[in-house]
């Protein structure tokens, strides 16, 4: 659990002790489910999280994976984390390696929805986030970081019916890494330079496409694929199978 604990500081909380180990691994338990704020007093966050709620015919996994690969090869991010948050939504998490004030993350989190998931309703001041994996006290299901390829599974149920094993959650994280400021600097420039001054007629971008080497494999992954990454991460899948 430790192991746990100090990736989410890494890349989410840094050295916020607002919230203290015990209170982190009551939550992480399912103890109990508290709101974490990433925004420090001084108005600086480390993390940006984007929410993609439940949409007709999965159009919500189809925005966040169209998001996912645009952050990367369209504006030269490091792939971020995807949870499921069981309740009704995905979401994509973005670390920054260094704070940065809260009215950076919003600007880009409102370009970013103007360029890609405009389908999509949100709240661009909220800072508050149940942080995973924790249980989701209205519907029973846990939150999670999940392995990009196998989120088209859960469109029905966007949460797990028991907890995810610690091993698993701090091995989606282990490999990633926080927006260095030079790279976020360069994609909101990508982002205004396509907007302009017109904030109010987004463009169209086609999707960015999904290739084995992308780093975050998405809506084509096999069965074959899965089992291959989990294994590349000593993970051992187990599979639900519904009739």
């Amino acid at each position: 659990m430790q192991k746990l604990i100090a990736e989410l500081r890494r890349l989410y909380l840094s050295n916020d002790r607002r919230y203290d180990d015990a209170s982190l691994e009551r939550h992480l338990r399912g103890e109990h489910t508290m709101r974490v704020d990433l925004a420090d007093g001084d108005g600086l966050a480390r993390a940006l999280v984007i929410e993609f709620r439940r949409l007709p015919d999965d159009g919500h996994w189809a925005q966040l994976c169209e998001t996912a690969n645009a952050l990367q090869t369209e504006l030269g991010l490091p792939a971020p984390a995807v949870s499921v948050s069981g309740g009704d939504s995905y979401g994509l998490w973005l670390s920054l390696e260094t704070p940065v004030p809260v009215a950076r993350l919003r600007q880009l989190k409102a370009l970013l929805h103007k360029a890609y998931f405009a389908l999509q309703e949100i709240d661009l001041d909220n800072t508050a986030v149940e942080l995973p994996p924790c249980l989701h006290q209205a519907s029973g299901l846990w939150a999670a970081f999940i392995n990009p390829g196998m989120g088209a599974s859960f469109a029905d149920d966007l949460g797990l019916d028991m907890p995810p094993p610690v091993g698993a959650q701090t091995s989606f994280l282990e490999g990633l890494r926080g927006i260095t400021e030079k790279e976020l600097a360069h994609a909101l420039e990508v982002l205004g330079n396509r907007f302009g001054t017109d904030a109010e007629t987004p463009q169209t971008f086609a999707p960015a496409p999904a290739s084995a080497s992308a780093g975050l494999l998405l809506k084509d992954a096999t069965i074959e694929d899965i089992v291959r990454h989990l294994h590349e991460r000593n993970i051992e899948p187990t599979f639900r199978f519904l009739k």
